[in-house]
Parts: structure tokens; C-alpha cells; sequence
């Protein structure tokens, strides 16, 4: 016999040996029940309550002394359609509930890390906040390559074109061996602001900043790592301005 269905419904493991014990004596004290369900003493009259609340046990007193009885099994099934009724009736309030919970509930600073190979999956990476800048949105980037294959310095000069007809404005500090006809290109672009790091720093990777994501280009290796952020996308902001202070427009 299959009893879980009845804590599955709101009995807990003690009314259920209780209620099995009522069934099987009959009309009794608590002194057999006790010895045929196997339930301390202590804790067998709350029991007996709550079985008498939820309608399947009834008592009378006989010379002042109670008497408990099992109700039919079939008062399970009346319980159970009042228990729904009542977490139908609770359904509402619930609904009405939650949105003034969710105000209160302080939102997750969320950490998405998604990493892209390949020259194809850099683009894409790249590209990713087209769809989120709008006209006057800035991007930033620290620590451009000096040397860039041909394949990388086409795509980034078609991308400016790109960049001009959406309204993006882009700052960009490239590492101090760049050669200045790159420079020169950049900046010959609407909106594009490209300089000199003073700091002789060479570094083989370069960041891109915007909103709430920071990536992280190893171009060598066609290779991105994009961090969905905001915490992180400021601290790497806050280091591309810090640098930015101390360098002066390309001539």
C-alpha cells in the first residue's frame, strides 16, 4: 500500500500512523494508540488536533475521558478538495504578492563570459555592440596591436565605415611602436579619436569597452573572451581614462 500519496496531500508521517492506528482500534484512549502507532505520548494528543482539524479523526467523552475514532477514508478525499479550494482562494493574493516582493528582492549582478575563436568569431564579438550603441554611444579600446595582419586592418577600416552611418564615436589608444600611418587612418574617420599610450607598454592583447561588457581580443590567436559586466566593464573604463588623461590629440 502506497502511503506517500497522503503526505503528498498535507499529512505528515505522525497523522498518518495515527489515523492507520484509528482505523484499526476503533473508538479508543490514546493509551493503545500510543502502543499501536508507535507516536510519544508527548507529541500524540497535538496530533490527534490537528487530524480532528483536518476532519478524519472525531473523539466523545465518556466518564470525562476522550475517546477517538478515525472518520471514513472517504473524509480524505473531502479533505483534500477543501485543501484545493483553499490554495485556489490563496492563488489570487499570491499573484497580488509578488510583484511587491520582486521590488524588494535586490537584482543578481550578473557575470556572462562567453569566449569566440577565429577570425569569424572575433567579427562577431565585435559586432555585438552594434546592436546596443546608439547615435552618440561612444566605444573604447586599450592597447591596440602595432602590427595587425592585412586581413584584420581591412576589416577594421570597412567596420569605421559602418561606425560612421550608425553615429558611433570611438577612442582608441594604440600601443606606442604603431606604426603612424595607422593612426593617420583612424583618425581620418569621422568621430574616431586614436592615440599614442604615453606609457611604453607593449601588450599582446587589447580591450574593447561599451556599456556593461569589456572583451578581450587575443588577435594573434583569434581569440575573445567577453565578460558581460558592469562592475568589470567600469574597472577596465576607468583604466582607459586614467591613460587617456595623459596623452595628448595625434598630430
Amino acid at each position: 500500500m502506497n502511503l506517500d500519496v497522503l503526505k503528498e496531500i498535507g499529512l505528515t508521517d505522525g497523522q498518518i500512523k495515527v489515523y492507520l492506528a484509528l482505523l484499526k482500534l476503533g473508538s479508543t484512549t490514546t493509551g493503545p494508540v500510543i502502543d499501536e502507532s508507535g507516536i510519544a505520548k508527548s507529541i500524540v494528543y497535538n496530533i490527534l488536533e490537528k487530524l480532528i482539524e483536518k476532519g478524519l479523526v472525531s473523539y466523545v467523552l465518556k466518564n470525562g475521558i476522550k475517546h477517538y475514532t478515525a472518520e471514513s477514508p472517504s473524509r480524505i478525499l473531502d479533505y483534500l478538495k477543501k485543501r484545493t479550494a483553499q490554495l485556489e482562494a490563496k492563488t489570487k493574493d499570491v499573484e497580488d504578492l509578488i510583484p511587491l516582493l520582486t521590488q524588494m528582492q535586490k537584482p543578481e549582478k550578473k557575470i556572462e563570459v562567453q569566449v569566440y575563436e577565429g577570425f569569424k568569431g572575433v567579427q562577431t564579438c565585435y559586432e555585438h555592440h552594434i546592436a546596443r550603441l546608439k547615435r552618440g554611444d561612444e566605444l573604447l579600446a586599450l592597447g591596440i596591436l602595432a602590427h595587425q595582419e592585412p586581413r584584420y586592418h581591412q576589416y577594421w577600416m570597412r567596420y569605421h565605415m559602418k561606425r560612421i552611418k550608425l553615429g558611433f564615436k570611438n577612442r582608441m589608444l594604440f600601443n606606442t611602436d604603431t606604426p603612424r600611418e595607422v593612426l593617420v587612418n583612424r583618425n581620418s574617420y569621422k568621430d574616431c579619436d586614436s592615440r599614442y599610450m604615453v606609457r611604453d607598454l607593449k601588450t599582446p592583447s587589447w580591450v574593447m569597452i561599451y556599456k556593461d561588457t569589456a572583451a578581450i581580443f587575443l588577435q594573434n590567436k583569434d581569440l575573445v573572451v567577453e565578460i558581460v559586466n558592469q562592475e568589470i566593464a567600469d574597472t577596465f573604463r576607468a583604466y582607459f581614462e586614467d591613460y587617456w588623461r595623459d596623452t595628448k590629440p595625434f598630430k
